[in-house]
């Protein structure tokens, strides 16, 4: 192998290694339930956008992910210190847990996590505050959720989800994922 050859196979390499943990950096792909501790994830995903600390010592770290915001991982942290699971929550099994009249805005953001900052209206003529995220749907399209809440109470009024059309053809575009 010539030396530029060489050169070139060790740079192809360290980018190979650096992307795949940049990927295990996304989601915490290669933490391990049992094993990793609130350090490690830390080290791994970087800070994240919100955290919960529970009374019994469980953690909850949110971080919203995504080029286009389709993914916020929640990372459980037991009262032993140690990584119990790590979950995609923008999907509808999670938006089914919503209950309108019941659910407010701090319950929302702990099971959603936090919405991006241009994702968020306020509507005066109904004093409703919309939270939306951008997710990928069952058909694995683009779509956005809304919570819509009372500004006043902070209680959910209701949840909404529709396609983003914002592909080329005036569609829902693809996820890539």
């Amino acid at each position: 192998m010539t030396g530029f050859a060489l050169v070139r196979t060790r740079v192809l390499l360290i980018a190979l290694a650096l992307g795949l943990s940049a990927c295990a950096g996304y989601s915490g792909h290669g933490l391990q339930p049992g094993a990793a501790t609130l350090s490690d994830v830390l080290a791994t995903m970087g800070e994240p956008a919100m955290r919960w600390q529970e009374n019994d010592g469980r953690v909850q770290l949110a971080y919203p992910r995504g080029p286009w915001g389709t993914q916020t991982f929640m990372v459980f942290i037991g009262a032993n210190g140690r990584l119990d699971h790590i979950e995609n929550v923008l999907d509808m099994a999670h938006f089914a847990r919503i209950e309108p009249g019941k659910s407010d805005m701090a319950a929302i953001m702990k099971l959603l996590g936090p919405p991006p900052a241009h994702r968020v209206m306020y509507f005066k003529a109904r004093d409703e505050l919309a939270w939306e995220w951008r997710y990928c749907d069952a058909w694995n399209q683009m779509a956005f959720f809304n919570v819509l809440f009372d500004a006043t109470t902070g209680i959910v009024r209701s949840t909404l989800t529709v396609p983003d059309l914002s592909g080329p053809d005036g569609s829902a575009p693809r996820c890539s994922h």
